[in-house]
């Protein structure tokens, strides 16, 4: 199904499907991506990106959310940069890492205070491939392997997150994208 990000059932909508454990495409902040309700739709999103072994990013709506993955606080340098399009990559609570943005996109913030819930966030493409960009190329690989697509227009122009991973110090740099890190926030 498709609908227009103007619908005013968007919100309504879109947190019905994800709630039923749906994987929806919709606009993130500058690309569209693959959204699900974490930790449920994983391997939903998984097989729709022909994707093993990577994280998948988990979008919150604020940083009082951070006590719920990390024990790290957000280093107050970066503050500024969320919300944004900025991905920084935490040492996990019980183990491993975990990958967090908060989005700058309203609807995105409405459908997490509303599900109560973080949503896992992936570009919209299949492993390995460029991101898709065009409403019409993302219908006609992935609309009738979603739930819903959220349409918004062509994203041309779309630059994925920045990833930052913040476990070690100095900070890493892992892609270079949306937002753009000074150099001395590298050597907190």
């Amino acid at each position: 199904m498709k609908l227009d990000i103007d619908d005013p059932k968007l919100i309504e909508t879109v947190a019905q499907a994800l709630d039923c454990g749906e994987v929806v495409i919709m606009p993130c902040d500058t690309i569209y991506g693959f959204i699900g309700v974490a930790p449920d739709t994983e391997e939903k999103i998984r097989a729709l990106k022909g994707r093993e072994g990577k994280s998948l990013l988990r979008l919150i709506p604020d940083a009082g959310w951070l006590p719920r993955y990390t024990d790290i606080v957000l280093p107050p340098g970066l503050k500024t940069y969320w919300p944004g399009a900025l991905t920084i990559i935490f040492p996990a609570k019980k183990a491993g890492t975990v990958a967090l943005r908060i989005p700058a996109d309203a609807a995105l913030t409405k459908l997490m205070n509303k599900l109560g819930r973080a949503l896992f966030s992936t570009s919209v493409n299949a492993s390995g491939k460029p991101p898709l960009w065009r409403i019409d190329d993302i219908l006609r690989a992935f609309g009738s392997r979603v739930a819903l697509v959220v349409a918004a227009g062509d994203r041309p122009e779309g630059i994925p997150s920045t990833i930052l991973d913040v476990t070690q110090n100095p900070f890493r740099l892992l892609r270079r994208g949306a937002v753009d890190i000074p150099e001395q926030l590298l050597e907190a």
